[in-house]
């Protein structure tokens, strides 16, 4: 297929609000991938085409969180080596099983995580039982879960992870947030590279869409680091939940 220049400009500008809300919520799929059905991509090349795009939420994002990652490089190079592979197994899942195969599981992982984040300061306490890394073995499971998910589909993989995080890590929620979104990042990397050795990623629409993410999330650490972090959880999981509700109606309706 041809996208005319128009649709092209369009997915840069939802490139845009895809890096913000991704950099900031961990829901830029929810903007990148409507976007690309729209263009009139088939679901499947729309998937693999947006986890390739929002590599660029990944790159802006840390330009624009420099302070926030400063002093977490040794926790998140072990986290990473966890998303990473899982990741793998995620891309590698999309490619062999049944398009849809985990449709009737996805929402509920988004409302749950959801429910997490706007809670999680109060099971922290909990979670502080981890290694030197801030990352128990559980905890570390649950990363490689998030990873596979995110690899797979990545529909608010983002606030999955950092509903996660920030039961088990005792800092503020913007370093928190870089912190999640290097991890999520790097698992989306791998599964990036696994589509787009398929030959199925739709490239002139990835590089759009990319492109607009990489301004998109640089500007996103800029917000979470001047909000207040509890209103800023509820507004979060509140969006997750809706996210999650929208699933929900088109998986079982």
């Amino acid at each position: 297929m041809i996208m005319g220049p128009g649709v092209l400009l369009l997915l840069v500008l939802a490139g845009v609000g895809a890096g913000l809300t991704g950099s900031v919520a961990g829901l830029a799929s929810l903007v990148s991938y409507p976007a690309l059905l729209a263009a009139g991509l088939p679901p499947l090349a729309a998937n693999m085409t947006n986890t390739v795009a929002m590599m660029g939420t990944t790159v802006g994002a840390a330009a624009g969180s420099r302070p926030e990652l400063s002093g977490q490089r040794g926790r998140l190079l072990r986290l990473s080596v966890i998303t990473m592979i899982g990741g793998a197994v995620g891309g590698v899942l999309l490619l062999v099983t049944p398009p849809g195969a985990f449709t009737a599981v996805v929402p509920w992982l988004i409302a749950g995580a959801s429910i997490l984040l706007m809670v999680g300061q109060r099971l922290r306490a909990a979670g502080e039982r981890g290694d030197a890394a801030g990352l128990s073995p559980a905890a570390g499971l649950a990363a490689f879960g998030v990873a596979i998910y995110g690899g797979y589909f990545g529909a608010a993989a983002g606030v999955l992870m950092l509903a996660l995080l920030s039961t088990v890590w005792t800092q503020s929620l913007a370093r928190t947030n870089a912190a999640k979104n290097i991890a999520t990042g790097v698992a989306n990397l791998v599964a990036a590279i696994v589509f787009a050795c398929t030959g199925k990623v739709y490239w002139p629409a990835a590089v759009a869409l990319c492109a607009g993410s990489i301004l998109g999330s640089w500007v996103g650490p800029l917000i979470v680091r001047r909000l207040p972090a509890g209103p800023l959880r509820i507004v979060i999981g509140i969006a997750g939940l809706g996210l999650a509700v929208v699933l929900g109606w088109k998986a079982f309706s």
